[in-house]
Formats: structure tokens, C-alpha cells, sequence
């Protein structure tokens, strides 16, 4: 079994070295700008909120348990992070329409019209930051990005490498 060490002789230890210096820094940027988009809705929703209501948005209303899987965080986590949501009317629960036991989270039409906002003056801010790029290094840099959170997550996850690998291609 290659070690750490040995997976990294064949590779430009300066380039790694710069890569790692480079997403320090993104991630500090990130943080302290925390890429809350322009003007007056600028930093109002945070990160893990924003997370929510998007992936409700895209996905649709589920549960907990498969909001916290597709997160890939501990539910115990999506209820504390969801429930000032439902008090501030952005999220709703409701029974779910097979089984009225369960309990589905679903977007408000409030939370739909405040995502919209926060994602407008986020877009914003992504053409403000890549004023100057073209079309294509804006895809190409998602296409990157996307792939790196992949890698990332997957080995999170504890994938082995090659999983790794195939998930943040897409295979």
C-alpha cells in the first residue's frame, strides 16, 4: 500500500504547495467576505441557511433524514440549523402526503422570495468577481470548483481513492 509520501513524489511538490496556499486563502476570503453577495442584502442569510433553503428549492420537501444525507451532515445538525427557518416563516413543516406521521420540511413561499433575493445579489457579486473572465474560465473554474468539492466530500465520506476519483469526475 503507497503511502502519503509516495503518491506525492510523482507530483510538483511547489504546485501542491501553492494549491494548498491558494484554497487557505480562498477559504479565509470566503469567511471573512462570506460571499454574502451586494448591497443592502449583503451577508443577511448565512452560509449554512442559504445551504437549506437551496437544496429545498432544488430537491423539493423532505425530511430531515434526507436533508441531512444529502448535506452530507448529521440530522441532529439540519434540526438545529432548520428550526429558526421555520420560525421566521422561511421553511414550513408538513405532514408528509403518503405517511401523515411524518414530518416534511418544505420552502415557504416567503423563503422562495428571500432565497431569490439572497441568490440575486450573490450572482451579482460572482459577476463583480469575474468581471473580466470570459464565459468560458467562469466554466471552467465551475467545472474545477465542482470537481474539487466532489473530491472533497467523497473523502469526507471516506470513500477510498479511486471513489474519490470517480466521484469528483462524475463518473
Amino acid at each position: 500500500m503507497p503511502t502519503t509520501q509516495d503518491m506525492t513524489t510523482d507530483l510538483d511538490p511547489g504546485l501542491l504547495d501553492a494549491l494548498q496556499h491558494q484554497v487557505a486563502v480562498f477559504a479565509r476570503r470566503a469567511e471573512q467576505t462570506r460571499l454574502g453577495g451586494v448591497g443592502q442584502v449583503r451577508n443577511s442569510m448565512d452560509r449554512a441557511a442559504y445551504l437549506l433553503l437551496n437544496r429545498l428549492d432544488q430537491e423539493g420537501p423532505m425530511g430531515v433524514k434526507a436533508l441531512a444525507a444529502g448535506m452530507g451532515i448529521d440530522s441532529s445538525t439540519v434540526t438545529r440549523q432548520v428550526a429558526p427557518l421555520v420560525d421566521t416563516g422561511l421553511v414550513k413543516r408538513t405532514s408528509h402526503p403518503e405517511d401523515g406521521r411524518a414530518v416534511v420540511l418544505q420552502l415557504s413561499p416567503r423563503g422562495q422570495a428571500r432565497l431569490e433575493e439572497v441568490r440575486s445579489s450573490r450572482r451579482e457579486l460572482m459577476r463583480q468577481v469575474t468581471d473580466g473572465w470570459t464565459e468560458e474560465e467562469r466554466e471552467s473554474f465551475c467545472t474545477l470548483l465542482t470537481r474539487f468539492n466532489s473530491a472533497l466530500s467523497a473523502r469526507q465520506a471516506g470513500l477510498p481513492a479511486a471513489e474519490q476519483e470517480a466521484a469528483a469526475s462524475g463518473s
